[in-house]
C-alpha cells in the first residue's frame, strides 16, 4: 500500500508539469491510497489577479495522480470547503456507486464531511476528476489529471501534462444561467464557433474570465518547459474550462495526436493545432528539431488569451523571443473528428438493439432552457438498456452552439458525423457536436455495471439549464 502517492504541485501550481514514469514499485503494489481535501484557496495566477477559488490538496489544478491500469485505487474525499459537493472521475468505467454524480449515485458530501472512492483504475489513458455537485465546484477549480498507464504506449523522452484552465468572473455566472449574460465570445477569427454564428446574434449564455491559465499561472510567469534536441516530447493536454472549446498551438511545429480523451486512435493525426471541447484530452507529440524557443498556447480574440502560454525551450534559449502564432485559425490545420476517423463511402452499418435520435436546442437569448427533444432535466427521456444491448445514439443539434456531449461509465465509439460514416471509429467519452444542424452519432455497448449513468452536455451553463439525461441499466 501506498499513502498519498501522486505528483504534488506547488501552492498556487506550476505552468508545466513534468511527469516521471511510473515506478515499477509503484506499478506492482496493488492499492493506490489517496486523500483529496477540498478547500477554500485564494488563487494569484498573475499580477493584479485574487480570485476566492476551492481547490483540491491546497492547488489549483489538483494533484496528478498516476496508476497502473487495474490498480485498486482507494481515495478518501474529505470536504472542507462551505459547500456540498463530491468526484467525478470522468473516463474511468467503475461501480456506478462510485461515479461521483452527487444526488445520482451518490449523496452529497456536506462540508465537514467525507466519502470513499474505492474502484480498479481503467480503461488506461489521459482521465481527470472533478467536483459533480450542484455549486460550481469544477468552475472555482475542483479539478485535476489521474493518468491511468498503458504499458503498451510509445515511450516519450519527455512528458508534460498541461491543463488549460481559467479564471471566471463569478459576477457573469447568474446572468449566463438566465440567458442573458452580456461576456463576448472569445473564439479565434476563423474558427467554427465564429462562423456558424449568424449576424447579430447574441450570446446570453457566455461567462466572462478574467486569467487564463495553464497549470495554475498566466503567461509571462509560467514556468519553462525544458526539452533537449532530438528528444520524441509527449503532451497530455486537458480543457478544463467550464464553457469554451480552446485551439492549442506549438509554434513552428505540427503535432502527432495519437490519443483522444486517453483512448488510443487507430490512426495518429498530425495537425497545425488542437481544436479541444470542454473536458476533452489529447495526447500529442513533437520532437525537438534543433536549438530554439517556441511558444505553445491557447489561441483566441480575447487579450487577456495570450497568458494561457508556456515556452518550449532547449538548454541555453531560455531568454530566446519565442516563436509565436497567429491569432487566427483562417488556413490552420486543426485537429477534427473526420480528420481523424477518415470518412467512409460506406453507409453506417445500424444494427443496434437500441436506437436513440436526440435533439439538441435552446440558448434563444433571454431564455434559461437547455433541452434535449423538447425537455429539460430530470424530464428528459431516458435511454433504458439491459446489459448487452448496442446503443446507438444519433444527436441533431439544432441550437447556434456546439455542445461537448459526455457520458459516464463508458467509452463510446464516434461513428457518423453529419450522416457520413467513419473509416475508423473513434473511442470517446465526450465529443462535439455541432451547431445549425450538425449531426453526431455515437455506439457503444451496455457492458459497465449496473445503475444509472448521466449523459449530458459538458458546458456548465447548459447542464445546469437542462441539457442533461440517463443511461439507465434495468
Amino acid at each position: 500500500m501506498r499513502r498519498g502517492r501522486f505528483l504534488q504541485i506547488g501552492v498556487g501550481g506550476v505552468s508545466a508539469l513534468a511527469l516521471a514514469p511510473l515506478s515499477a514499485r509503484a506499478a506492482a503494489s496493488p492499492v493506490a491510497d489517496y486523500t483529496l481535501t477540498a478547500a477554500p484557496l485564494t488563487f494569484a495566477p498573475a499580477p493584479g489577479i485574487s480570485f476566492a477559488a476551492l481547490a483540491y490538496n491546497g492547488t489549483l489544478p489538483g494533484p496528478v495522480l498516476r496508476v497502473a491500469n487495474g490498480q485498486h485505487i482507494r481515495a478518501k474525499y474529505v470536504n472542507n470547503a462551505a459547500v456540498t459537493s463530491s468526484i467525478h472521475w470522468h473516463g474511468m468505467i467503475l461501480p456506478n456507486a462510485m461515479d461521483g454524480a452527487a444526488g445520482v449515485t451518490q449523496p452529497e458530501v456536506p462540508p465537514g464531511g467525507t466519502f470513499q472512492y474505492e474502484f480498479d483504475a481503467g480503461p488506461p489513458g489521459t482521465r481527470w476528476y472533478h467536483d459533480h455537485g450542484p455549486n460550481m465546484g469544477m468552475t472555482l477549480g475542483l479539478f485535476g489529471l489521474i493518468i491511468v498507464e498503458d504499458p503498451t504506449d510509445e515511450k516519450a523522452d519527455a512528458e508534460f501534462a498541461l491543463v488549460f484552465h481559467d479564471v471566471p468572473r463569478m459576477e457573469t455566472y447568474a446572468p449566463a444561467m438566465q440567458g442573458v449574460g452580456k461576456a463576448p465570445m472569445v473564439d479565434p477569427h476563423g474558427s467554427p464557433e465564429i462562423l456558424q454564428m449568424a449576424p447579430g446574434a447574441k450570446m446570453g449564455d457566455e461567462l466572462a474570465f478574467s486569467a487564463h491559465c495553464i497549470n495554475g499561472q498566466s503567461y509571462p510567469g509560467t514556468t519553462l518547459l525544458k526539452v533537449k534536441v532530438g528528444q520524441n516530447v509527449r503532451l497530455r493536454i486537458l480543457n478544463a474550462n467550464p464553457t469554451q472549446t480552446r485551439y492549442v498551438r506549438l509554434g513552428g511545429h505540427r503535432l502527432r495526436v495519437t490519443h483522444a480523451d486517453g483512448n488510443r486512435m487507430a490512426q495518429a493525426l498530425e495537425v497545425d493545432a488542437l481544436r479541444i471541447g470542454v473536458a476533452e484530452r489529447y495526447d500529442a507529440w513533437f520532437t525537438v528539431p534543433a536549438p530554439g524557443a517556441w511558444l505553445l498556447q491557447g489561441i483566441s480574440s480575447d487579450g487577456l488569451a495570450f497568458e494561457q502560454a508556456v515556452v518550449v525551450c532547449t538548454d541555453g534559449m531560455e531568454q530566446a523571443p519565442p516563436l509565436g502564432n497567429s491569432e487566427a485559425m483562417d488556413g490552420v490545420d486543426f485537429f477534427t473528428y473526420e480528420k481523424a476517423g477518415g470518412i467512409s463511402t460506406a453507409p453506417l452499418d445500424r444494427t443496434a438493439t437500441i436506437q436513440k435520435q436526440f435533439t439538441l436546442d435552446g440558448g434563444i437569448y433571454g431564455s434559461a432552457a437547455w433541452t434535449i427533444n423538447g425537455q429539460s432535466y430530470p424530464n428528459t427521456e431516458k435511454i433504458m438498456v439491459k446489459r448487452g444491448d448496442r446503443v446507438i445514439v444519433t444527436f441533431t443539434n439544432k441550437s447556434d452552439m456546439d455542445h461537448p456531449m459526455h457520458l459516464h461509465g463508458h467509452t463510446f465509439d464516434i461513428v457518423e458525423i453529419d450522416g457520413k460514416a467513419l473509416l475508423r471509429p473513434l473511442a470517446k467519452d465526450i465529443s462535439l457536436v455541432r451547431a445549425n444542424g450538425g449531426t453526431l452519432t455515437w455506439r457503444f455497448d451496455a457492458t459497465s455495471p449496473a445503475g444509472r449513468w448521466l449523459l449530458h452536455c459538458h458546458n456548465d451553463i447548459h447542464m445546469m439549464d437542462g441539457m442533461m439525461t440517463e443511461v439507465v441499466y434495468g
